[in-house]
């Protein structure tokens, strides 16, 4: 009988989280290095340029490829014949490691997971509770697969039970355009089919941990239904245009994962889980001689890319105007320098609140004539300003834009993602615009950010305002001051593009 450690099952789930925060799979970059050399679209090779540069410096710098460091979720096969030397369950046990991976001085991770979600939605400190899910197997192991899921792909999830005789993949090919950019494409999509409702959605999530092999698949051929789905869904996303970042291009899915099971005859339950671009999974086994260790990806995994930003117009944000901005064009590459003030969903709330109970807003809050950056930021270590920072999804403020473009004097936004039509509206009525940093290039993002301090709602930890002052922040015009899109114009160009090219083939 395999005897397992709490201590050593502790320390693997603590270097784990800490090895995938700033390790990327070799597989994954493999894979978007190849999607970056063959991709037409110069907007989406620069977000995937950048992707591919921000994961050479996190794994140099031991920093996080994502702001959002995300949701732990752990799939723990633990083998019949195993027997735990602890008294405490197995929650406590994970929970422990996720507290130690979290608050590590010298990679310290972003809290982001509230309690009490239907009342103060108060934030934990350390990002437990994890999300566990407890299988028992034949054996004397114990296997963990994890992840840590940004909340942009999350909410980007998708269930529905279809009947019988529904088509699968025409759901799924209807559920992908209106998923948008929030999920950061490119990425894998993991599909559960079968089940019940919640079994689909927990084979979704595992789905979307495997390591991608589609190219595999294509050569050798599909010998099931579900391999032939993987294989037809990943020629029908790709040919939707989304491309990196929704910009419009040749890739949005690296791959399609399918897992089965079976269900009662009168259902179809299935669900999507998209993995984003921070792609952050690994899995260990427990045999009782001491705690998992991981060895560090070869550094010529990573191609050698040099960025140059000589194309960008440089821009003054603390000088720039309204009547300056109507020169902006969709999909055009700026760099940003000056100072900005960031908000998040919950300070957005505050403003509002203030705003209409006729209150000023706090010292140091001034939003005349500038610009807010939607981010929650990783706490910095060393010399650093700031840790990583890269944009939230912006799409969850789109109930505040008008507010803040009107009352509260914003002229500019930053994120990550669509707008709504609401959003674009108030962007076009008061002659705003928004720009895009690339999500999951946090940490190059960060670079450009030279102080930072709290200047409001400190209580609020990754959500509180902070001021920045920037110099050459790779952005991009995603909605113009004439509520223009890019986000619609972009995938709608390169969907006609590859299905010109399709036809022209045959």
């Amino acid at each position: 009988m395999t005897g397992i450690r709490a201590e050593d099952f502790i320390d693997s789930i603590a270097g784990a989280l800490q090895y995938i925060s700033y390790y990327h799979p070799p597989d994954f970059i493999h894979a978007l290095t190849a999607a970056w050399e063959r991709e037409q679209s110069p907007a989406a090779r620069d977000a995937m340029e950048q992707i591919l540069i921000n994961s050479r410096m996190c794994a140099e710098g031991y920093r996080p490829v994502c702001q959002d460091t995300g949701i732990v979720v752990v799939f723990v096969r633990i083998g019949m014949q195993v027997r735990w030397h602890t008294q405490h369950d197995l929650q406590t046990l994970v929970d422990e490691g996720v507290r130690r991976a979290w608050n590590n001085a010298d990679n310290p991770l972003r809290a982001s997971i509230v309690a009490d979600p239907l009342g103060t939605r108060r934030n934990t400190g350390d990002n437990t509770p994890a999300v566990v899910h407890v299988e028992m197997v034949a054996g004397d192991s114990v296997h963990v697969e994890l992840s840590s899921k940004g909340g942009g792909s999350e909410a980007k999830c998708r269930f529905a039970m279809l009947n019988p005789s529904d088509d699968v993949a025409a759901w799924v090919l209807e559920q992908v355009p209106q998923m948008g950019a929030g999920w950061c494409p490119p990425g894998i999509l993991g599909i559960g089919v079968g089940g019940t409702a919640e079994k689909a959605m927990v084979m979704a999530k595992a789905a979307a941990t495997e390591s991608i092999d589609i190219q595999q698949l294509q050569a050798r051929g599909a010998a099931t239904a579900g391999e032939r789905m993987r294989l037809d869904l990943y020629d029908r996303v790709n040919a939707l245009g989304i491309g990196a970042q929704g910009l419009g291009g040749l890739t949005t899915v690296l791959d399609i994962k399918v897992r089965e099971a079976p269900c009662h005859a009168a259902n179809k339950p299935v669900a999507i889980v998209p993995n984003c671009a921070a792609t952050r999974h690994i899995g260990f086994t427990l045999d009782g001689s001491g705690p998992a260790t991981f060895a560090a990806p070869a550094a010529d995994i990573w191609p050698h890319i040099t960025r140059t930003a000589s194309a960008a117009r440089r821009v003054d944000i603390n000088t720039l105007d309204k009547a300056a901005m109507t020169q902006f064009a969709v999909g055009e590459q700026l760099l940003l320098s000056g100072t900005l003030l960031t908000a998040r969903d919950a300070a957005h709330k505050r403003i509002r609140d203030l705003l209409a109970a006729g209150e000023p807003l706090p010292e140091g809050v001034d939003f005349n004539g500038r610009f807010v950056y939607y981010v929650g930021p990783v706490q910095a270590v060393g010399d650093e300003a700031v840790g990583p920072a890269g944009p939230t999804t912006a799409t969850r403020m789109d109930d505040f834009t008008d507010l803040m473009l009107g009352q509260a004097g914003v002229i500019g936004m930053i994120g990550k993602a669509e707008r709504g039509e609401q959003a674009r509206a108030a962007i076009a009525a008061h002659g705003g615009v928004y720009f895009i940093a690339v999500g999951g290039a946090a940490f190059l993002v960060s670079q450009a950010i030279k102080s930072a301090r709290v200047v409001a709602f400190e209580d609020l930890g990754m959500e509180a305002i902070h001021e920045f002052e920037i110099v050459d922040m790779p952005v991009t015009v995603a909605v113009d001051a004439r509520g223009k899109s890019v986000h619609k114009i972009g995938p709608a160009r390169w969907q006609k593009e590859l299905a010109d090219q399709q036809a022209t083939t045959r």
